[in-house]
């Protein structure tokens, strides 16, 4: 296990994030909002496949860009209709991939249909809706979350199944490059910070401090990034 420098308090990072983007209004302007339980158990399971594919396709690309074109997503690929998709044979599939309405990236569209495949295994396999299956996800493992998506989803490993459960408003943290350099500088994890040893070191921190302050991991995780690295703004008078 990583030697742990003193990580800080919630106080002190608190403190840094404000003096760094401008004061505590600012701060607090700047923090993300999750869904509650009900609303995640609710949404359909055709708007997580929306999500999860939004991300894969703006991993490595450039975001605008897929936003720009997401209204032919959806209809290339029937709202995602989950039933609809995995009914889709091989060379349909290969026709979409050549659609010029979207992003045409054979290896990124096929994942349309692998993972409404692993949400429809997921839901059969569980008993549940897709949504209530997220929804009730214990808060303090969002790490086993992740690496669930990760085994059984299509290239929603990494931050990309991570970024669309934040899009979606499951209350989880980021290891975004500040957050990650805050965890390093303090020696809260060491290695690959894909590891499980190093994911459940930072979970392991992110718990403690949403026990310290009451707030979301949502909210900490953007907080922890604030008082690291190259982001610093003057206080405003």
């Amino acid at each position: 296990m990583a030697k742990q420098k003193n990580p800080l308090s919630y106080e002190v990072i608190y403190g840094l994030a404000c003096e760094r983007k401008g004061g505590p209004a600012a701060v607090e302007s700047l923090l993300p909002k999750t869904a509650s339980k009900a609303k995640l158990s609710k949404l359909g399971s055709d708007r997580y496949l929306a999500e999860f594919t939004r991300k894969v396709f703006q991993s490595g690309f450039v975001w605008r860009v897929v936003n720009q074109k997401w209204d032919n997503f959806e209809e290339v690929f029937w709202g995602f209709d989950i039933e609809r998709l995995l009914m889709m044979p091989d060379d349909m599939l290969e026709r979409k991939a050549k659609d010029p309405r979207i992003i045409r990236n054979f290896t990124k569209v096929k994942t349309v249909r692998n993972n409404a495949t692993m949400i429809a295994e997921t839901e059969r396999c569980e008993g549940m809706k897709f949504g209530k299956f997220v929804a009730t996800w214990p808060d303090d493992d969002v790490i086993g979350l992740w690496l669930y998506l990760k085994k059984h989803g299509s290239r929603l490993g990494g931050n990309t199944g991570p970024y669309a459960l934040r899009s979606l408003g499951v209350d989880s943290f980021l290891l975004t490059q500040d957050v990650e350099g805050f965890l390093r500088n303090r020696g809260v994890i060491d290695g690959g910070s894909g590891s499980k040893k190093s994911l459940q070191a930072a979970q392991d921190f992110f718990n403690e401090l949403r026990d310290q302050s009451g707030r979301s991991l949502s909210s900490l995780s953007r907080i922890v990034s604030f008082s690291y690295g190259q982001n610093h703004v003057g206080i405003q008078r």
